[in-house]
């Protein structure tokens, strides 16, 4: 009986490389989809698309940077035609909770004929630790935009158990799941968590969007990085929708999601924040 193939795109990503461990040690065939594996898989590059997609059975669809980019749409639409010619079984894809760019992302999977489940996911909490807000918890200083916003943040490890769950199970199949934490946060509150389990100063500073936005300039960072980080705050974070709390990681996995709390705790003990000021 021929081994099942999973294609994991964004493989060695937040998500991605959880999903990969977790697969992989159920015994399942593993394609890693990022651009250091062979065969290389980029999502600016679909000329080689049908090769990575060949023999696969289930594909898990995570877009970089986000399904709200220029772009994403024609991406999307392209990797689920070449899915289908080569025979795919089953997609998955990571989606952004209230963003209608990425809705219509997902009205392309869903109409594909192909079968599928749609996640779509809140803030991570990982954002603390393995991306974009780490140096400013390392600095001890975080000053962000939408500060009185309350944010179900959601973990990686929470999502990637479902996405597990979903793939192994039918009973799964043509469904769309909201994904957030238990509990609702400001970022004033999450970076006061870290700052207490880690015994280090951490300042948070409200500032407007637009003294961010200047900010973010001031480091030349780029332009379209830029209107990624104003679309998710003003957008995403301006959506009330994207403060609500949902069951769905309870119903599906059948457990609570892990805390912000439990979250930042067990991220202390790797010491990946260990350069912050201590706390006097």
């Amino acid at each position: 009986m021929k081994k099942e193939q999973f294609l994991i795109t964004g493989g060695t990503g937040k998500t991605g490389r959880r999903i990969v461990d977790r697969l992989q040690k159920l015994g399942h065939a593993v394609r890693i989809g990022s651009r250091s594996a062979q065969p290389s898989f980029d999502w600016n590059r679909p000329h080689n698309w049908p090769e990575v997609v060949k023999g696969i059975d289930y594909i898990y669809i995570t877009y970089q940077p986000d399904l709200a980019v220029p772009g994403a749409k024609e991406a999307i639409a392209e990797l689920v035609r070449v899915s289908k010619n080569a025979g795919v079984k089953k997609l998955v894809l990571l989606s952004g909770k209230g963003e209608r760019e990425a809705e219509l992302c997902e009205e392309i999977v869903i109409n594909s004929g192909i079968d599928y489940t749609i996640v779509r996911a809140s803030w991570f909490n990982q954002n603390f630790s393995e991306n974009f807000l780490l140096d400013s918890i390392l600095d001890g200083v975080v000053a962000l935009p939408q500060a009185h916003v309350k944010i179900p943040f959601v973990d990686a490890n929470d999502i990637a158990d479902v996405v597990v769950e979903v793939f192994l199970n039918d009973a799964h199949s043509q469904k769309i799941y909201e994904l957030t934490g238990n509990e609702l946060l400001t970022f004033k509150e999450a970076v006061d968590t870290i700052s207490e389990v880690t015994e280090h100063d951490i300042t948070f500073i409200p500032v407007s969007l637009e003294e961010y936005s200047n900010a973010m300039r001031e480091m030349q960072l780029p332009e379209d990085f830029i209107w990624l980080i104003d679309y998710l705050f003003e957008v995403v974070l301006g959506n009330p929708e994207n403060s609500i709390i949902t069951n769905d990681i309870e119903n599906i996995l059948g457990k609570k999601p892990i805390s912000f709390m439990a979250y930042a705790q067990e991220v202390s003990k790797t010491n990946i924040w260990k350069n912050t000021a201590v706390k006097a």
